[in-house]
C-alpha cells in the first residue's frame, strides 16, 4: 500500500462538491494544463484536490526521472486519495494516464462522477491496442473532454468504441492531446482550454 499522497488544496472548503485531479505520465500536478483547470474550477467555486503518484512524488524529491508505478500501485494510490478525503461527493479524474487510472476505479470509489481530460484510448499508433473494456460497463456519470486530433484517440477512431451509455464525450474544436488547435484552424489554446472548463463546470453542477 503506498503512503499517504500530499494533497495540494485550491477552492473553498465548504463546497458541495469536490473534484480530484490526478496528472498525466510525464508531468505532475503543477503542470501548465493541470494548474490551469484546477485553478479555473477553483475559482468558479469548486473545492478542487491534486496529488502525485508515487514515482512523480520521488521524481520531485530525486530529480530522477523513473517510469510510471505499476497500474496496481496507481489503482492503490487512488483509492488513498479517495479515503483521505472522506467525501461522499467527489468527482474524480485528471489528465490522460491520471485520468484512465481514476476510470478504473471510479465505479468501486463511488465516486459521483468521473472526467477525463484527454483519455488514452490506444497508444499512440497503436489503435488495436484499446484501453476501452471497462468503459463498455462503467456506471459513474462520465466526461470525456477529447481533442479532435488526439493522437491516443481522435474523433473518427472513438465514433466506433461502444461506450457506456454513462459516457459523455465532448470533442475540443481541433484539439491535440492537450486539446491545443493548429494556428490555422484560428482559434488559440486558451480558448479551447477556457471553453472546456466551461463544459466541465456543467458537468459537475448538474
Amino acid at each position: 500500500m503506498p503512503n499517504n499522497p500530499e494533497l495540494r488544496l485550491d477552492g473553498p472548503a465548504d463546497s458541495p462538491r469536490t473534484i480530484v485531479l490526478a496528472h498525466g505520465a510525464g508531468e505532475g500536478m503543477d503542470s501548465p494544463f493541470l494548474s490551469f483547470f484546477a485553478t479555473g474550477l477553483a475559482e468558479r467555486g469548486f473545492r478542487v484536490a491534486r496529488f502525485e503518484f508515487p514515482y512523480m512524488a520521488d521524481y520531485r524529491q530525486t530529480r530522477k526521472k523513473k517510469p510510471p508505478d505499476r497500474p496496481d500501485v496507481l489503482k492503490a494510490t487512488w483509492l488513498r486519495v479517495v479515503a483521505l478525503l472522506q467525501s461522499k461527493n467527489l468527482v474524480i479524474g485528471g489528465k490522460s494516464m491520471g485520468g484512465r487510472i481514476a476510470s478504473l476505479i471510479a465505479d468501486e470509489a463511488g465516486a459521483l462522477g468521473l472526467i477525463c481530460l484527454g483519455y488514452p484510448f490506444h497508444p499512440v499508433g497503436k489503435p488495436n491496442q484499446l484501453r476501452v473494456e471497462h468503459l463498455r460497463t462503467t456506471k459513474t456519470p462520465t466526461l470525456i473532454m477529447q481533442g479532435e486530433r488526439d493522437p491516443f484517440g481522435n474523433r473518427e477512431e472513438v465514433a466506433g468504441y461502444q461506450l457506456s451509455s454513462a459516457i459523455r464525450v465532448h470533442w475540443v474544436e481541433d484539439g491535440d492531446h492537450s486539446f491545443v488547435p493548429r494556428k490555422k484552424f484560428g482559434r488559440t489554446k486558451e480558448q479551447n482550454w477556457q471553453a472546456a472548463l466551461s463544459v466541465i463546470e456543467s458537468f459537475v453542477r448538474d
